[in-house]
């Protein structure tokens, strides 16, 4: 029986450069959004050509009821789960100092951001064990997709990267409870991705970029994290619990 995946916000961006990979590699996804399916329909038909079944449920991953709402559907059409990733994730719809930064920005970034991986997560760790209990041989992991934002600060979209420091957390946490049960649990931290959540800083970091903030001196793409991600998926790195896996063309590296 071919494996299967939920990667939430796996229509567009790191997400969908994460679906591929996956698909790539014979499981079979069930996708998480917000959007209408219809307006995922090509991305759906791109993954089901590489040869397995892929399946979207649109739900806020930050309102609890359409969290449950979306287990229950993976579990209905997919019928097991042996791999969760959380990827999706939201940035403040406008960045702003600290010292004014409003409060509504706040709860929504936290909420989708921590808040709604956080008890995914739980939900769908108990049905894993549940799996794990029927079948000795059934393997498990749990992938976090956080932002190096988790430990380098911007004081202008704060709530960000609190929330990727909670999730950052959450990989730790969730690794050792996790861990009696055998499902490993892994934070991959990307750095300056190229997607359309960073389109509106493009010229920025192309500056930056060139001017050596990445010492590898490009983007990364959403198809290096789609690898990083699939190599974890695959168990490709045992007894590892806990690892984060930085995709960030050495850009947080300490250097003179």
């Amino acid at each position: 029986m071919r494996r299967a995946a939920l990667v939430t916000g796996g229509t567009r961006g790191i997400g969908f450069g994460i679906a591929r990979a996956l698909a790539g590699k014979g499981f079979d996804l069930a996708l998480n959004g917000v959007r209408d399916e219809g307006a995922v329909a090509t991305v759906l038909g791109e993954l089901r050509a590489l040869g397995g079944e892929a399946h979207y449920i649109r739900a806020d991953i930050g309102d609890r009821s359409d969290r449950e709402r979306l287990v229950s559907t993976v579990r209905e059409r997919l019928g097991r789960l042996h791999v969760l990733v959380n990827n999706a994730g939201v940035a403040p719809q406008a960045r702003a100092d600290i010292l004014e930064a409003g409060e509504e920005s706040f709860d929504r970034v936290l909420g989708v951001n921590l808040k709604g991986p956080y008890f995914l997560t739980q939900s769908v760790a108990r049905w894993m064990a549940e799996q794990k209990d029927d079948d000795d041989g059934y393997a498990a992991c749990v992938v976090n997709v956080t932002s190096i934002s988790a430990t380098v600060a911007s004081p202008n979209r704060g709530e960000y990267c609190v929330s990727k420091a909670g999730l950052a957390m959450a990989s730790q946490l969730w690794a050792v409870r996790l861990a009696a049960f055998g499902i490993p649990v892994y934070e991959v931290r990307p750095g300056i991705i190229d997607t359309d959540m960073t389109a509106g800083v493009r010229e920025r970091y192309d500056a930056l970029i060139n001017a050596g903030l990445v010492p590898e001196r490009r983007w990364g793409t959403p198809e290096d994290v789609g690898r990083a991600v699939a190599a974890l998926a695959t168990g490709e790195m045992p007894y590892a619990t806990g690892a984060v896996v930085v995709v960030d063309g050495g850009l947080t590296l300490p250097r003179l």
